[in-house]
């Protein structure tokens, strides 16, 4: 492992030694399998390829003064996830095996915990996607679910201090009754206009109005308003 600059970290991907990997077959979850590879295997006909069969979640894990490893509230993204498995119809990730996965992920990459006081933090990011193949427009048959972590400096290169926001008019985030209150990959694929048009004019990112009456604020490019 080459000595990492903490603090002086981006917001981006950098090569851990393990993932966590596990797979949805015959209506049930197998064991969770560590991994060394940064690359999946994917059939061609993949529902999260064709239909956006995707769903993620993002958390951190701290490293303590006492030397201790804490997360905040995973509880909270593993329900979160499994709202958004049901919202596009996936197999859900019970909430001991979501747990089971990211915990295996810090320990076995505990070194890549930034220490304490550096600003930095471990990302930890579960993804769930149909891995099934089917051509026709239907949910998948099989899923694939992985913890991979990595660590981070800030999200916003400001640190922890007001930035300017612009405020999108001529792209809509969500839209009523869709998949605007499920943390899918759709929903960024969505406002990536919009995030480069305010990066090109100088802002750090986007606020989307909700798309019905453009009166109220819905949404912010990062998606955690």
């Amino acid at each position: 492992m080459e000595k990492l600059d903490w603090k002086n970290l981006p917001f981006g991907y950098l090569k851990t030694d393990y993932n966590v990997r596990c797979f949805h077959k015959d209506g049930k979850w197998g064991k969770p399998e560590v991994s060394e590879s940064e690359y999946i295997d994917i059939h061609i006909a993949a529902t999260g390829l064709h239909y956006g069969q995707e769903a993620f979640e993002g958390l951190k894990a701290y490293m303590g003064k006492d030397g201790k490893i804490r997360l905040f509230r995973w509880e909270e993204n593993a329900k979160r996830l499994l709202q958004s498995a049901d919202g596009i119809k996936m197999a859900q990730v019970p909430v001991d095996l979501f747990r089971e996965a990211i915990m295996k992920a810090i320990n076995l990459n505990r070194k890549f915990v930034p220490p304490y006081g550096s600003g930095a933090t471990l990302y930890i990011r579960p993804l769930l996607y149909g891995s099934g193949a089917e051509v026709g427009v239907k949910p998948a048959a099989e899923y694939t679910f992985i913890v991979f972590v990595t660590p981070v400096g800030p999200y916003f290169k400001e640190g922890i201090k007001p930035v300017n926001m612009l405020i999108c008019r001529d792209v809509d985030r969500a839209a009523p009754f869709g998949t605007g209150s499920f943390k899918v990959g759709g929903n960024y694929a969505a406002s990536m206009r919009a995030i480069i048009e305010a990066k090109n004019g100088g802002y750090s990112s986007t606020i989307f109005l909700d798309a019905k009456e453009k009166k109220y604020i819905d949404e912010c490019g990062p998606a955690n308003f």
